[in-house]
């Protein structure tokens, strides 16, 4: 993407009352102020749903067209990535979308203890190199952030192309305790995942099953 066409879409960005971009100092000092309040935004009490790593948006906006009834916020810090999926969202008349530009290491700053209900993270950098471990979306620290944002019955739902992450992560869960509920290797040639894993495919997955990769899906509790 051009630097031109990065530059257009951040200004786009800020007139579109779907995309929150807070200063990351003004957020450690808990001064975002949505948390705790992002009812007070979707002008409703449904259940919220983030999608970490959001990339374009896709599973944001195709998650939101199949639940009305809920909440949906993407977080990634690509602001240029996610207007595709802010401007769909606006274009398409879905006001259960939102998007925010931020790390995703801010996430307890940036939602209230047990204000979500659900996250997913799909097609994650896995972050091999042992040295890269602490920015793995599914290690230790974050799951402690999540546990603090999700309420009681809240589930955190994995789907990557990265056996090495899907490995990493049930092993992880099985040391720690945690519960997995569901967990398939290949979702598109075992059946049972559920129509959210089926029925939404991002422009990389789509790549991803040209090449005759396997998509692999988790669903656990941090809890």
């Amino acid at each position: 993407m051009g630097s031109k066409n990065k530059l257009k879409r951040f200004k786009e960005n800020e007139t579109f009352d779907n995309v929150f971009q807070p200063l990351r100092e003004d957020v450690y000092k808990g001064e975002f102020p949505l948390k705790g309040k992002w009812n007070t935004f979707f002008k409703n009490d449904n259940p919220i749903i983030l999608e970490l790593g959001c990339g374009k948006g896709e599973y944001t906006v195709g998650l939101a067209k199949l639940h009305k009834d809920k909440n949906f916020i993407g977080v990634d810090i690509k602001g240029a990535r996610f207007w595709r999926g802010a401007k769909t969202a606006i274009d398409q008349n879905l006001p259960n979308v939102a998007f925010i530009r931020s790390q995703i290491e801010l996430i307890d700053q940036l939602f209230a203890e047990n204000e979500i209900s659900e996250i997913w993270i799909t097609f994650p950098d896995p972050q091999i190199k042992y040295k890269r471990t602490k920015h793995r979306l599914t290690n230790k620290l974050f799951l402690d952030k999540y546990c603090h944002i999700l309420n009681e019955t809240g589930v955190v739902n994995l789907k990557t192309d990265s056996e090495f992450m899907h490995g990493y992560t049930l092993g992880l869960l099985h040391g720690s305790g945690l519960e997995v509920i569901y967990a398939n290797h290949d979702v598109y040639k075992n059946a049972g995942s559920p129509k959210e894993v089926l029925t939404i495919q991002t422009f990389y997955e789509n790549q991803y099953l040209e090449k005759g990769k396997p998509i692999t899906y988790i669903q656990f509790k941090v809890r």
